[in-house]
């Protein structure tokens, strides 16, 4: 049974880093759910963790989220949504069809959701263009769980890569000079 995923618009207060005091803010959430009523119950459950005690929580709107897959990736803390076009030729009109499909892919740039696009769809055997990819307003992502034991694996893959932290690759420039110049003297 695939996945339905519900985008859950929620009022609540948040810390405010840069200001340093209590905001009220609303962002919208991911959750999987069978309907609009598990969706405000689980969305109300998951919110929990991100409260104070006391404080509550006002759903502002739910519906329904057109992402065909989620693909939460190891040390990225961003969301962003990729616009996939599957490329088939209808042998009858002898014309290209494209469908289009919507993935939410974890990134902490455009650039690098786009590459987790690539390697997201290495296996699909059809033709596909990525025609757009732009970062979603999404804060976190909550999969269903049902208890059973392989699914218990899945949920804490998708949480461990989803929670893990984001590292950024600050190349080194002298060491970088130093490897170009020793290819360089190498090739000569």
């Amino acid at each position: 049974m695939s996945a339905t995923w519900y985008e859950c618009k929620v009022k609540y207060r948040k810390f405010d880093e840069a200001s340093g005091t209590q905001k009220v803010k609303t962002e919208p959430f991911l959750v999987d759910a069978i309907s609009y009523t598990e969706a405000e119950s689980r969305i109300t459950e998951e919110m929990a963790s991100y409260l104070m005690e006391g404080e509550e929580i006002k759903i502002t709107n739910i519906k329904v989220a057109n992402y065909a897959e989620i693909h939460p990736f190891e040390n990225c803390d961003r969301w962003f949504k990729s616009k996939i076009s599957l490329i088939a030729f209808d042998e009858e009109s002898g014309k290209e069809r494209k469908t289009n499909m919507y993935l939410l892919v974890q990134a902490n740039d455009v650039k690098e959701a786009f590459e987790n696009t690539v390697s997201t769809m290495q296996d699909t055997m059809g033709e596909y263009t990525i025609p757009a990819v732009s970062e979603s307003p999404i804060m976190d992502v909550f999969p269903y769980f049902s208890g059973d034991e392989e699914e218990t694996e899945r949920l804490e893959e998708f949480n461990r890569l989803k929670e893990s932290t984001p590292t950024y690759n600050d190349d080194n420039e002298e060491l970088a000079m130093a490897d170009s110049l020793t290819a360089e003297a190498e090739a000569e």
